[in-house]
């Protein structure tokens, strides 16, 4: 919940309650039984298809898609869980668009991708309405790992080692579980406490403990941890917060839009969040449009994203970007933040010459009465020996650090893209490792 007392020019949710709730429904609404046979009928079931290759998780996508063809939603599910334990979050936030529907057959063939990710929503939200968990722990191996980190990779590490017979306990410096699934999304990519829900339902395999509110460092550090467990799993993400250097950053109505989403996503009714009238947004990815569209929710009038580059160069994919301005927020491309004053940020031009970004003597101001500030995230402080490179855990391809017995994956780990995706298939590809070596 937010801490500090509303600055001139913000004020709580600027709409009524009911209004604020319709904005905060499902990005989209699941399907119902028919609309998922109609979806389904749709794919070619491709052999080699290019939508499993894309996928960071490697679901067979025809499978599971036939799977729901036939009637049989659940088997989907096992499908789709048996390379993805977190497949329903996956199917909420993952960015379709650019891996399996973007190299879907129908979308080369009429610009219509088969609808994979509410396909695959609709499976798991099955079995998992069920009930019953799709795996069975292995016998008890008497084998011990830490797991730091409650998020994504974290959590799909210690289920794929749980599942294995190794004990797992889980530290998170969270008061919840869930991490980046719980306090980092767009609350309309997830809505009605699925992350939490999500979370319970991969513990009950069993064999996994879970400790909140512990941080690694100084009352946590993996010389501790060695004498203890037979392995530990890093997946930590990125803590840290870039913050602006140029004058006017510390003010009061300047924040990260990072703690700015985790309180809306902490908040009951979201009537007491902070939201300006004129919000600005500096940045260019996911969390950038995030924290746009949910202004605009909130009730601030007018919403504009800034980015230093130009379009091409955005992190936010072309379906964020289109999201964004449907709900009305305006996007300025090659605009670098020079200083915040009361009531405006001024922004200098830039272009891209010689491969390089170069500002130009061309400025321009926009009012605005809050600040939203989504310029990248950092790991938080060096792990005690590890090999940090550009900002990142240097890991190999299975995810074993540069210390013997330590693994690392997700946002803190050198390696693929910083997707929810990403860090489910580096957690999972960590615990397959150090199951083989535990067994070794």
């Amino acid at each position: 919940m937010p801490s500090d007392p509303f600055t001139p020019g913000i004020a709580p949710a600027r709409l009524p309650a009911g209004e604020i709730a319709a904005n905060f429904v499902d990005l989209h609404a699941p399907l119902d039984d028919h609309e998922a046979l109609v979806a389904a009928d749709r794919c070619y079931f491709c052999y080699d298809a290019p939508c499993a290759t894309a996928c960071p998780t490697t679901i067979d996508i025809p499978l599971f898609i036939r799977q729901v063809a036939t009637g049989t939603p659940e088997a989907a599910a096992r499908t789709i869980f048996a390379q993805n334990i977190l497949g329903g979050m996956c199917a909420r936030v993952c960015p379709t668009e650019t891996l399996c529907e973007e190299v879907c057959v129908r979308e080369t063939a009429e610009g219509k991708p088969v609808i994979i990710g509410q396909l695959q929503r609709y499976a798991t939200d099955r079995l998992m309405a069920a009930g019953d968990h799709p795996f069975e722990r292995a016998a008890e191996t008497g084998k011990k790992v830490a797991v730091i980190g409650a998020g994504p990779a974290g959590l799909a590490c210690a289920h794929r080692l749980a599942m294995r017979g190794h004990g797992v306990t889980i530290y998170d410096v969270g008061k919840k579980g869930g991490g980046l699934n719980e306090y980092g999304i767009a609350a309309y990519k997830t809505t009605g406490g699925f992350a939490q829900a999500e979370l319970n339902w991969l513990l009950g395999i069993g064999g996994i403990k879970v400790e909140h509110e512990r941080r690694l460092g100084a009352e946590l550090t993996l010389a501790d941890l060695d004498g203890i467990y037979d392995a530990v799993f890093l997946g930590i993400g990125l803590a840290g917060v870039n913050g602006l250097t140029i004058e006017g950053a510390a003010r009061d109505d300047v924040r990260d839009a990072v703690g700015w989403i985790s309180d809306l996503r902490q908040s009951t009714d979201k009537s007491d969040i902070g939201v300006g009238r004129n919000v600005v947004v500096i940045g260019g990815g996911m969390t950038a449009v995030d924290a746009a569209v949910q202004s605009r929710l909130l009730g601030a009038e007018t919403v504009t994203m800034a980015y230093r580059r130009d379009k091409a160069a955005m992190a936010a994919s072309g379906f964020e970007q289109d999201l964004a301005t449907s709900k009305g927020v305006r996007i300025i491309y090659n605009a670098a933040p020079k200083m915040i004053r009361e009531n405006a940020v001024v922004f200098v031009r830039t272009q891209t010459t010689n491969g390089g970004l170069v500002e130009t003597e061309e400025t321009f101001e926009l009012e605005a009465d809050q600040v939203l500030c989504a310029i990248g995230q950092t790991l938080c402080g060096q792990p005690e020996a590890l090999t940090v490179e550009r900002g990142k855990i240097v890991v190999n391809e299975v995810g074993r650090t540069s210390i013997n017995g330590v693994w690392a994956g997700g946002d803190c780990a050198s390696g693929g893209d910083d997707l929810t995706v990403t860090a489910v298939a580096e957690g999972r590809d960590a615990a397959d490792d150090i199951h083989a070596a535990l067994s070794a």
